[in-house]
């Protein structure tokens, strides 16, 4: 992973707490949005099929304050601000390593990860090696502890096993993680019958080759 955290000399988070405007420019994973005759560029995770042109947007940011440059990281949810802001606080994770790490993984696969102490699942994904997915599982631990989902066991029933176990079998087959997991959730959700990984992968890389 790239260690861009030296490169900042602060951080400014309460300053640009929001931007809400029109979107005029999407380059994921950059978008412009339009605030009062000013186009905000914000870095960001959120899809670009989830930001037509002209539509309004909000984005809950983070302004990250360098030598050379005021950066806003955005997200759709307060839940991926606040993640992207204890990745940042943990050694050698600046803001472009935490959004790639974002765009890689959203929130509740990071959140899972963290809750069954599963760093395997994180490294899995593209450029998150094995020792950096430890440091990062070991250490957003630490930032969870106050919260209820560390203290839940996310793999005690079959319908969690199987879940997880078709995220990972797409992943193998060269799915983006995000996708994996939404279509898994998806699928299990619609199809509560389902009770083993192998009708759950049936129906996911169904429901994939229709998109």
């Amino acid at each position: 992973m790239v260690n861009d955290q030296k490169k900042d000399v602060g951080y400014n988070h309460t300053m640009i707490r929001t931007v809400h405007g029109q979107v005029t420019e999407v380059r994921p994973p950059e978008v412009v949005i339009e605030v009062g005759g000013i186009g905000y560029l914000i870095h960001t995770n959120r899809p670009a099929d989830t930001m037509p042109l002209g539509i309004p947007a909000l984005f809950h940011t983070y302004l990250a304050v360098r030598e050379t440059a005021l950066d806003l990281y955005g997200f759709e949810t307060r839940d991926e601000l606040e993640v992207f802001q204890h990745l940042i606080s943990l050694p050698k994770i600046g803001p472009k390593t935490a959004l790639q790490i974002m765009l890689q993984a959203d929130v509740g696969l990071i959140k899972e990860a963290v809750a069954n102490d599963d760093p395997v699942r994180l490294s899995k994904l593209s450029g998150i090696g094995k020792k950096s997915a430890e440091k990062i599982v070991a250490g957003l631990r630490e930032k969870f502890e106050d919260e209820a989902l560390v203290g839940t066991n996310m793999t005690g029933s079959r319908s969690a096993d199987h879940t997880s176990d078709t995220i990972d079998a797409l992943i193998s087959l060269g799915y983006p993680a995000t996708d994996a997991r939404r279509v898994t959730i998806q699928i299990t959700s619609d199809n509560p019958q389902v009770s083993t990984s192998a009708e759950a992968l049936k129906l996911a890389l169904k429901l994939l080759n229709t998109l």
